[in-house]
């Protein structure tokens, strides 16, 4: 595919920008569709100072037929990023989310009908399993461990059988079978779905990768909707301790931006990807406690998180990849670790200007019945 013309949907945002990069010094062509949403970019659609200058920049909605029409021009593969990104938000802006993440998909795939490309390469989520797999003592699977509202609010956390017994988590492959539980869970299954779905129906090769938490540089600091580690280091340089829900021994999947946008490249370049979707994580479990200590620690900051006791709709306890088909049939090998990727994402932070909107968010939530 080197050489190829491809449209990133959503290609000013974290993801994005770093995937003009990646495609860029791989050869490729890059033309960006970006609504420039103010959540994530502020005020005044101006282009983002880290967007590659050799990345064409179209300023439009993915919901604007024609305006998706003219970026295909020329384009002969496409990567769906573009989203509206927060499961707590979706639970109450449910037709932003809907609209921009359902209807925006779907005013694409008609948009390929009629210019087909060579490659679909759609940007799913972790968040469509819900909970992740987990087993028992005798060795049984549980893929559905949704935990009651009767414990949460007894302050047990983790999920546990009809028998009582406490389950305990292993890594998630593709096959454990969805269990949403937010709006914006809901929609990332939709986008994947309809990008599938088309794109058999049509003959159009596409695959689907399933991001876990993904961090690094560029992501918006401002944003108390975005990933966990970006708003831990948005409280910590405003001197606030990380808010962290439940007890925080919760398990999460990071995975590096650089890793996640070269996912994206190896989807599009790999033949025997198409009509498969792909976990795409680090395939290590790193505990929320754990993260918070890290982020403090590689910020300079002596500043302990903030146990909240709370639980979150929408929330899931573990949930981690297996890694294992992207290995196999994309070559995919996370290359960042961890420790490495916070070091370089700290560096970054020191010469950002971050706004601190955690406790806002938390109100708001609060306000609708959504945290217990």
């Amino acid at each position: 595919m080197g050489g190829k013309r491809v449209l990133i949907t959503g290609g000013a945002g974290f993801i994005g920008s770093h995937l003009a990069d990646e495609l860029l010094a791989n050869g490729y062509k890059v033309r960006i569709l970006d609504n420039l949403s103010e959540q994530v970019h502020g005020s005044g659609n101006i282009r983002p100072c880290y967007l590659n200058r050799e990345a064409e920049l179209i300023v439009a909605d993915v919901r604007d037929p024609g305006a998706v029409r003219d970026a295909l021009e020329g384009i002969e593969a496409v990567c769906h990023l573009a989203a509206s990104v927060g499961v707590g938000q979706s639970m109450y802006e449910i037709g932003r989310y809907t609209s921009v993440n359902s209807l925006g998909t779907a005013i694409l795939l008609e948009a390929l009908l009629e210019h087909p490309v060579e490659r679909l390469v759609a940007a799913s989520s972790m968040s469509i399993y819900g909970e992740g797999l987990y087993i028992n003592s005798i060795g049984k699977y549980h893929e559905k461990a949704e935990r009651a509202l009767e414990d949460l609010k007894a302050g047990i956390w983790e999920p546990r059988d009809a028998s009582g017994e406490t389950l305990t988590p292993v890594h998630t492959p593709e096959g454990k079978a969805p269990a949403l539980s937010s709006i914006y869970a809901l929609s990332k299954y939709d986008q994947e779905r309809m990008c599938m779905m088309v794109g058999r129906a049509y003959g159009i090769p596409a695959a689907a990768l399933r991001f876990f938490n993904v961090y690094g540089t560029r992501q918006a600091l401002s944003n108390p909707y975005t990933g966990v580690l970006t708003i831990f280091a948005s409280r910590l340089l405003n001197n606030n301790p990380p808010l962290i829900y439940e007890d925080g021994n919760q398990m999460r999947d990071f995975v590096n931006v650089y890793d996640a946008a070269r996912a994206c490249r190896l989807a599009l370049e790999t033949p025997a990807a198409s009509g498969q979707v792909f976990n795409i994580g680090s395939g290590r479990p790193i505990s929320i406690n754990d993260a918070a200590g890290r982020m403090a620690s590689v910020l300079g900051k002596g500043i302990g998180p903030e146990i909240t006791g709370k639980y979150r709709v929408g929330d899931i306890r573990h949930c981690f990849a297996d890694v294992t088909l992207a290995k196999k049939v994309l070559g995919y090998v996370p290359m960042v670790q961890f420790e490495d990727g916070l070091l370089e994402f700290a560096s970054w932070l020191q010469n950002q200007a971050a706004n601190d909107r955690a406790a806002q968010a938390n109100t708001e939530l609060v306000r609708r019945g959504l945290m217990v």
